[in-house]
């Protein structure tokens, strides 16, 4: 598989790369606030529609959550886009064993308190106009091959134009309070209420 790279030097610059961009492109970037356990890792689920999507959620991590980041993408980015592996990012190098040996290596990350891992379930682009998000099994190999004491984190991102000539983002958190026990339907179905409400609450944005 593909590890994670440390460069200090590296990840301060693009650190500081993406909140201009950020910045620099969008209108506004609003995004909520959530209470998280202490001392607890922080598991993000995302849809997942743009290139933007994972600087977003880096952005966030920096402003709210403040965790080591991480990032689960396929090897064609992790190979193309250099310097992801510098913020975290990993990746399955092959199919089959591999694909497994990438989703325990993320349950080890969420063991350690410091960590957020930012995964994107539905595996591959899809429209910012889906209604409902689909999950690979993948999500909950890596939940389970870990000690399970994670903060689960939905995050629904939609982005508009209005009235601006820049879009402006929207990102919506919700803390997902877990029972013990998790199935890929259950996690599926909360996060899909969660991103329902929250199509919800960007179709009553007006200017």
């Amino acid at each position: 598989m593909y590890y994670p790279r440390k460069n200090n030097i590296i990840h301060k610059f693009f650190s500081w790369y993406i909140q201009f961009i950020v910045d620099k492109d969008f209108a506004a970037f609003n995004y909520e606030n959530v209470a998280l356990k202490k001392d607890v890792s922080v598991l993000v689920l995302a849809n997942h529609f743009s290139w933007w999507d994972g600087f977003l959620i880096f952005y966030i991590n920096k402003k709210v959550f403040k965790k080591q980041f991480h990032v689960l993408v396929n090897a064609e980015n992790y190979k193309k886009v250099g310097f992801l592996k510098y913020l975290g990012a990993f990746a399955a190098e092959h199919s089959g064993k591999d694909v497994l040996e990438t989703l325990n290596y993320a349950g080890t990350l969420l063991d350690n308190p410091e960590n957020l891992v930012l995964v994107f379930p539905q595996g591959k682009l899809y429209s910012n106009h889906l209604k409902n998000i689909s999950f690979e099994k993948g999500v909950m190999q890596m939940i389970n091959s870990s000690q399970k004491k994670i903060n689960v984190v939905f995050a629904a991102t939609f982005i508009d134009f209005f009235s601006k000539r820049k879009a402006s983002a929207y990102t919506y958190l919700q803390n997902w309070e877990n029972e013990e026990y998790i199935s890929l339907q259950l996690l599926k179905s909360a996060y899909n209420k969660h991103y329902d409400n929250s199509v919800v609450k960007q179709t009553q944005i007006t200017e």
